[in-house]
């Protein structure tokens, strides 16, 4: 790709930032080099690739078109999303403190409680919707604001540029987890957020074929700290997996297209549904942040939350889904379904989980590219068994 790619359209450069055609060959894929290891010229000569586990060209291009994405200073690729952020803490130090989303991902949670904190890092669970609450949780120590928006799974919205704006003024760092929505609907970089982070595993990669994380930073300072992460704690893409995630970018803005597509279809069917308590969705006028969100973002993704009112109605419904796969995760071409309370969040405490309006009634859907009147069938046969 020639010239500036910061004045291309974003589906230009999910295609094409950090792939130039290779070479020696002219191939307009980046091959997968699938080596540990690179012959030396000469001693005393060092040259660019030296040892897999620090550079390889395939990882190399996928960093370089996330970054991209997300206008970021340098990308860095993980071999899971939780490796992304373990690369991120390490910014942090024993006797330091970061403020948190109250509901996010299960293992974010876990690895933040139970590895973390015995380290002397200390988190406070603040409800980001509330601008007053994440004010007052921050103290002299406090060296980072952790965002999820919207949180998984009950769809919490926060507004980040406003937050970034009192953690700045504090010294504080903010980094987002962007994993629901992608660099298409939002970038929250572009709102003054000093990182952003991504399951790739998810709508980046986009297939269901791949576990994997990137980090993003605003700055090239803290890239250069990330990389040196990377060298000394060696949870990197393989190169296959970072294959497969560029390859699943390329078709990102369509994909999230008919990903939100579907999930309104499916929203309007489900809030009508006399079965349904209640339907959690940004995109809903009456959802709370979303107002927000048409701000900050350019669309409200494809997870739902459905509060089906008991476990008993939430596992009549999934023990009767067909074409839906009952199943973690989230941002497949397929349309999963899953009960977050028992899977997702199980490492969660009940108690916890109750606080936040995480019930054993609550069920989440990652709407996929299907048809969407095939979803609707499976919907309404599943429904009717509640």
């Amino acid at each position: 790709m020639k010239g500036d790619p910061s004045k291309l359209g974003f589906a230009t450069r999910a295609i094409h930032a950090g792939q130039p055609p290779e070479s020696r060959t002219g191939a307009v894929a980046v091959p997968i080099f699938q080596t540990s290891t690179y012959v030396q010229h000469a001693l005393g000569e060092p040259a660019e690739f030296e040892y897999a586990r620090v550079q390889n060209p395939t990882r190399f291009a996928l960093e370089a078109n996330v970054a991209s994405l997300e206008g970021g200073a340098t990308g860095h690729a993980f071999a899971s999303g939780m490796s992304a952020i373990a690369c991120l803490m390490t910014l942090l130090k024993s006797g330091d403190h970061a403020v948190v989303s109250r509901n996010v991902y299960g293992g974010t949670y876990r690895f933040f409680t139970r590895l973390l904190e015995p380290y002397g890092l200390t988190f406070t669970w603040v409800d980001t919707t509330d601008l007053a609450k994440v004010e007052a949780a921050m103290r002299p120590e406090t060296k980072m604001v952790y965002l999820e928006t919207p949180t998984n799974p009950v769809m919490d919205i926060c507004d980040i540029a406003v937050i970034a704006r009192l953690a700045h003024d504090r010294g504080a760092l903010v980094a987002v987890d962007n994993t629901f929505l992608s660099p298409y609907l939002q970038r929250p970089l572009e709102l003054g957020a000093d990182f952003v982070l991504h399951s790739t595993t998810k709508y980046l990669n986009g297939h269901s074929d791949s576990i994997g994380g990137v980090l993003i930073p605003a700055s090239a300072e803290h890239g250069e700290h990330f990389y040196f992460v990377q060298k000394s704690e060696g949870a990197i893409l393989s190169p296959f997996d970072s294959f497969l995630t560029m390859r699943g970018i390329k078709t990102l803005p369509i994909r999230m297209e008919r990903h939100e597509k579907n999930a309104r279809v499916i929203v309007d069917y489900l809030v009508k549904h006399p079965k349904v308590p209640r339907v959690l969705w940004p995109g809903l006028p009456d959802h709370p942040g979303h107002e927000i969100q048409k701000r900050q973002a350019s669309g409200f993704g494809a997870m739902i939350s459905l509060e089906m009112g008991s476990f008993a109605a939430a596992k009549a419904m999934l023990d009767r889904v067909r074409l839906m796969a009952f199943a973690e995760s989230l941002g497949g071409v397929e349309t999963l379904i899953s009960h977050p309370a028992s899977m997702t969040h199980a490492s969660v405490p009940a108690e916890r989980r109750a606080a936040l309006g995480l019930t054993e009634g609550m069920v989440r859907i990652s709407v996929g590219i299907e048809d969407v009147d095939d979803l609707l069938e499976d919907l309404d046969q599943a429904l009717a068994a509640v």
